[in-house]
Parts: structure tokens; C-alpha cells; sequence
């Protein structure tokens, strides 16, 4: 099974940005430990925050890959262009995100990658992704 990690703006600086809502774990260091318990996935990790290189990293695993596990952060609330990539491939989707989205502002309440997406997990800090990877198994 070949599943990709594709996160959005600001989530290279987990570990150091807001650790009350993040933690203080970096994605690298919980991407290896991803690594050593799903030894059965080949697992591959994206991250950016560019909009459009998130939109062409979709396009170029959306028709070959098993499952994509996204947290477009911050895009999630704001960008069309992403949700319709998730809707343009045919790769399932799991939409997810560290904190409660709906713990947060009115703004983040709103996604624009969920009406595409196979399933979102929210709220439960990097486990989110570990969840996210379960139910593709």
C-alpha cells in the first residue's frame, strides 16, 4: 500500500508554533516514528506552503496512489482551488487537522476540501494522522 502525508502552510513549524495547540513534537520526528509502526506502508511525506504546489502534488499522486492523508491547514478554510483538486482525482482522501477546528475561530468551521474527502478526523493532536493512515488499512 503506497499513502502520502501532504500538509499545508505553517505546519513546518510544528514544534515551535503555538505548542499549547500543536505541541512540541516536529512533523519530521512524528513522520519517522509513522514510519516504524506502519512498516506495511510505504509511506511518503509533502509538505508546503504554496498553494499551487499542494494543488500539483494532488494532481500528481491522485491517480496512482492508494490514499492521501491532507491537512491543507489554514487553505482548508480559503481555498477552492484545492477542494476541487480532491474532487478531480480518484485517489480517496483523508482530510485532518491537529486541533478542533470547531474549538477554534467561526472562520475554521468552513472547509473546502470535506466535500471531496472520503473522511475528516480533527481534534486529536498528530494521532489525527495515525488515524487517518488506520483507515485506509
Amino acid at each position: 500500500m503506497k499513502l502520502i502525508i501532504i500538509n499545508g502552510p505553517n505546519l513546518n513549524l510544528l514544534g515551535k508554533r503555538e505548542p499549547e495547540v500543536y505541541g512540541h513534537k516536529t512533523f519530521e520526528d512524528y513522520f519517522s516514528e509513522l514510519q516504524f509502526r506502519f512498516k506495511e506502508v510505504e509511506l511518503e511525506y509533502f509538505q508546503s506552503n504554496i498553494e499551487g504546489e499542494l494543488i500539483t502534488k494532488l494532481q500528481e499522486v491522485g491517480f496512482e496512489y492508494d490514499g492521501i492523508v491532507l491537512n491543507a491547514a489554514a487553505y482548508t478554510h480559503t481555498s477552492v482551488g484545492l477542494g476541487d483538486a480532491v474532487k478531480a482525482i480518484i485517489t480517496p482522501v483523508v482530510e485532518v487537522h491537529i486541533s478542533n477546528t470547531y474549538n477554534r475561530e467561526d472562520y475554521r468551521h468552513v472547509s473546502y476540501i470535506s466535500p471531496g474527502a472520503k473522511g475528516v478526523i480533527l481534534g486529536f493532536g498528530l494521532q489525527s494522522y495515525d488515524l487517518a493512515i488506520r483507515s485506509f488499512l
